[in-house]
């Protein structure tokens, strides 16, 4: 079961049966230990969102930490930003009790360090997992104590410090956004009422059963509602968040859906402005319009791994200032190199106030190539369709493998990668014209 549910960044099952409180107990007990060994504060903060089972499974997690002479300090309701400005704000490591975009069904938890030092199977779950197949022992420490703190403000606060003073009230902006009955529900009108914009709040209400669609942005479907929301109310913008808001996606004034690419590209042009000639973290599937508005913008474009833990670690090496991922993880230098859905969208907000011009016009320039999206097709064997793919294309076309297979030419290039979880293969294709992209999209698909 424990191979199930820890993941490549994450602990993430069925609530029923395998994230339980037992377990959440024994993982307390077993990441003080792993701390204790890392050398790590003897505190943990322990943040948790909407979904029923959070609290149920933060307070045994607390009991088992305890138990070995941990004090715990709980933020209550956060999102998974809010819990990383906490692990950083107060240098400790740190939880939090979320499945993301996951259905009602699920329930997780996502680990890091003091400072918000990611933890991943390379960088602690695989310790943690077997500490918690060592079973639990009797502890010599004095049981620790539990705390409870709002840190809600102080997120707020730290996150429009970011920015110069009077960014946000230079122009009036109307803004829908659509939380997903998740956490952005929470954090949302905290800092959008230090702003000067006019909110359209859509499914605020914390519901960990998702009445009005997953919580998932990276899926269209789930991106129709703010869409359709935008154009009636005339909006400038629409902002859409994932169950724990760490992820954030947008929707311009016209209701089309922003590539994600291009949100990088823009935070990429405001970070440089900033902080000439710094390096900016790209993912190989993001556009290749990424590194080029980078170069033009005096940057050194950085390419990344897909993956939170490949960024942050690439991001501590280069001294890059900022990240982006083409899932709509935003990473950034000032945020302990963490990823926050809220300064990701405040970014736009503050080049949209700082022009005249729409968001789809700002876009424009960033806006290069056609692109296929993520498409995921079920395969026995992975890794004998990516060596198939691989024979056809690599006489006459650039091949790399830091991530799965990418074939590049002149005018296209495509990644094929192997899911870290389930039997798939995830292709994302891009070229400078539809009919090419569609062209090599169906071309390796069939041969998949």
């Amino acid at each position: 079961m424990l191979d199930k549910i820890i993941k490549a960044y994450d602990i993430r099952g069925l609530v029923k049966n395998e994230i339980t409180t037992d377990f959440s107990f024994a993982l307390g007990v077993a990441f003080a230990k792993f701390l204790e060994f890392e050398r790590e504060p003897a505190t943990i903060v322990v943040g948790e969102d909407m979904r029923e089972t959070s609290s149920p499974l933060a307070d045994a997690f607390s009991d088992g930490a305890t138990s070995q002479g941990m004090d715990v300090i709980r933020i209550g309701l956060a999102s998974t930003d809010m819990l990383y400005f906490a692990s950083g704000k107060l240098n400790l490591p740190g939880i939090m009790f979320t499945a993301s975009h996951n259905p009602a069904k699920y329930n997780g938890m996502k680990l890091c360090k003091s400072g918000a030092k990611p933890i991943g199977q390379e960088s602690g779950l695989l310790k943690i997992k077997h500490l918690i197949q060592e079973g639990i022992a009797i502890s010599n420490r004095p049981v620790g104590t539990v705390k409870k703190i709002d840190l809600l403000e102080e997120y707020v606060s730290y996150l429009l410090d970011r920015f110069p003073k009077k960014t946000f009230n230079k122009r009036k902006l109307k803004v829908v956004i659509d939380a997903g009955n998740g956490m952005a529900g929470y954090t949302a009108p905290s800092v959008m009422k230090k702003l000067n914009v006019d909110l359209v709040p859509m499914y605020f209400e914390l519901d960990g059963d998702f009445p009005n669609h997953e919580a998932n942005p990276i899926e269209a479907k789930n991106l129709k509602d703010l869409q359709k929301k935008v154009k009636k109310e005339k909006a400038d913008l629409g902002l859409a968040f994932d169950g724990d808001a760490d992820r954030c996606f947008l929707v311009d004034e016209n209701g089309d859906l922003v590539n994600p690419s291009s949100l990088t590209a823009l935070i990429a042009v405001r970070e440089l402005k900033k902080n000439p000639g710094a390096s900016i973290i790209y993912n190989l599937i993001s556009s290749k319009a990424v590194p080029e508005v980078i170069i033009e913008n005096g940057g050194k474009p950085v390419r990344s791994r897909v993956g939170h833990s490949y960024i942050k670690s690439l991001m501590a090496q280069s001294g890059a200032v900022f990240g982006g991922e083409h899932s709509g993880h935003f990473y950034f230098a000032d945020f302990w190199r963490a990823d926050s859905g809220m300064l990701a969208a405040l970014y736009a907000l503050a080049e949209l106030m700082d022009t005249d011009k729409s968001l789809s016009e700002i876009l424009d320039s960033f806006d290069r190539y056609f692109s296929s999206g993520e498409i995921n097709t079920q395969v026995k064997d992975a890794s004998k369709s990516i060596k198939l793919i691989r024979k056809k294309y690599e006489k006459e076309n650039e091949i790399d493998e830091l991530d799965g297979l990418t074939v590049t030419s002149e005018k296209w290039w495509f990644n094929l990668r192997p899911s870290n979880t389930e039997p798939l293969l995830r292709l994302n294709v891009e070229a400078d014209s539809p009919k090419l992209m569609a062209e090599i999209r169906d071309t390796v698909l069939s041969l998949i």
